[in-house]
């Protein structure tokens, strides 16, 4: 049950953050066109009658919520960027506590942005403000906060669990590693 659960969670955040990517650039690129479409005049006929006012904060809500779920498939994979020198240059016992120690602390710090967010989400919601372009709830909006952070505390604790019962992290393979695994 488990494994099928994590292996529905990796494709659902995958396919968010494809989309999410996907959907910006084709919506920079038609309102790039409706630009320059005043000067190109076989292509004013097509998009002169549309508005593209609304595009520019669209990819912006859209790139943050490509980034909070990003950051919980870095954890995933171990794509991140991290400064390790210490933790190699530890004896097995002790980076094993220091690679515990690290995971618990992301665990815990986005946790806490979690339930801060929720919280945030929460008042943005009584407040009934909307989004000037879009005029979405702006509720909507933050509501990448606590669903990034969630997942995000999700994979921190995966990554332990996992660290824990067979002492391997996940990272990405270059040269020959990636050839053998392939």
């Amino acid at each position: 049950m488990g494994r099928i659960f994590n292996r529905v969670l990796d494709r659902l955040e995958e396919w968010l953050i494809a989309s999410f990517m996907a959907a910006a650039t084709l919506i920079i690129f038609a309102a790039v066109l409706h630009r320059q479409s005043s000067a190109i005049p076989w292509l004013w006929d097509y998009t002169g009658a549309l508005n593209f006012s609304w595009a520019q904060e669209l990819c912006i809500y859209l790139f943050i919520w490509m980034a909070k779920f990003g950051a919980a498939y870095g954890v995933r994979t171990g794509i991140h960027i991290g400064v390790d020198v210490v933790v190699n240059a530890a004896g097995p016992r002790l980076k094993r506590m220091l690679v515990v120690l690290a995971l618990s602390l992301g665990a815990f710090f986005t946790a806490v942005i979690a339930i801060m967010g929720s919280r945030w989400v929460w008042f943005i919601h009584g407040t009934g403000q909307v989004s000037p372009d879009l005029e979405w709830p702006m509720w909507t909006v933050y509501l990448c906060i606590p669903l990034g952070s969630s997942l995000m505390c999700y994979r921190f604790l995966q990554v332990m669990a996992r660290f824990v019962k067979t002492g391997v992290l996940p990272g990405p393979t270059y040269g020959a590693a990636a050839e053998e695994g392939a």
